[in-house]
């Protein structure tokens, strides 16, 4: 980190000065490619709503820990978004409803509890609020860490289980009948959805947090020739708009997940427009 301070102190950039500023754009920087991977995976598979009932989970769990007076709640977060996450993928491979049901009985009783766990006793709602608009200025060196392991986990996964996890998403009998494990790769993506979205909800934030798995894999598949371009750009967009929304946020004195969000809805609405052009 010495090192990463040192770097930007010799530049004239004004709003890297600031070490909370160094420590948000290496966090950024981190989790662009992060999302971009799992963004793509995520709208091939279809599971845009089951992010964002991960993210309910991850509230829960923060709630839960906050109750039973963990030091850090995060970590009972990730252990109960992984249960979840797990709990998910066993209901719906033994299940004959639709998915978009399952993620949205899912969905509604993770936000039930979360909401009666944070208000149990009376409680105020008003200390979880962070966690709903998040602070990516409020990142930690330790934490920094953590997200670029966890980069480096995804990153594997990608490359051993990224063709595998296609085809599982497109055409599952297909992939069942050349002998793939599809419920256990399925089981170990949704488990790494859920740890990403956990460890990133006090710094994105609940609200905004599932535009940043959806986005980047959205805009990308609107121009995208192939499926290399299609994982190149996805990457390329999420860490155009985190640079930037970081940026505009600083000067503007504005929310950066917002801002970061923003950056990818326009970059979609570029995208799109060039999609007929394409044909």
């Amino acid at each position: 980190m010495e090192l990463w301070y040192w770097i930007w102190d010799t530049l004239p950039f004004e709003m890297l000065h600031w070490d909370f500023m160094k420590n948000a754009l290496l966090a950024v920087l981190l989790m662009a490619p992060l999302f971009g991977l799992l963004s793509t995976m995520i709208v091939t598979g279809r599971m845009s709503f089951f992010s964002d009932a991960l993210g309910h989970s991850a509230f829960t769990g923060i709630a839960i820990g906050a109750i039973c007076g963990a030091a850090a709640p995060v970590w009972v977060a990730v252990i109960f978004s992984v249960l979840f996450a797990v709990l998910f993928s066993w209901v719906r491979s033994r299940s004959n409803h639709a998915a978009d049901t399952l993620i949205g009985v899912f969905s509604s009783t993770a936000v039930a509890l979360g909401i009666f766990a944070a208000t149990l006793g009376g409680g105020s709602f008003t200390k979880y609020n962070k966690y709903l608009i998040g602070d990516i200025l409020s990142v930690t060196p330790g934490e920094i860490g953590m997200l670029a392991l966890v980069l480096v986990a995804v990153a594997v996964f990608w490359v051993i289980c990224s063709n595998r996890l296609t085809l599982t998403a497109i055409h599952p009998q297909l992939a069942s009948s050349r002998g793939m494990k599809t419920e256990l790769i399925q089981t170990l993506f949704t488990v790494m959805i859920a740890v990403v979205v956990t460890l990133a909800i006090s710094w994105v934030g609940l609200l905004i947090l599932n535009s940043l798995l959806v986005l980047p894999g959205a805009a990308a598949r609107n121009v995208a020739k192939n499926l290399r371009q299609y994982h190149l750009l996805s990457v390329v967009f999420a860490l155009l708009s985190g640079i930037g929304g970081l940026t505009l946020s600083y000067y503007l004195g504005a929310s950066a997940g917002a801002a970061i969000s923003l950056g990818l809805a326009l970059i979609f609405a570029v995208s799109f427009c060039f999609r007929n052009r394409r044909a």
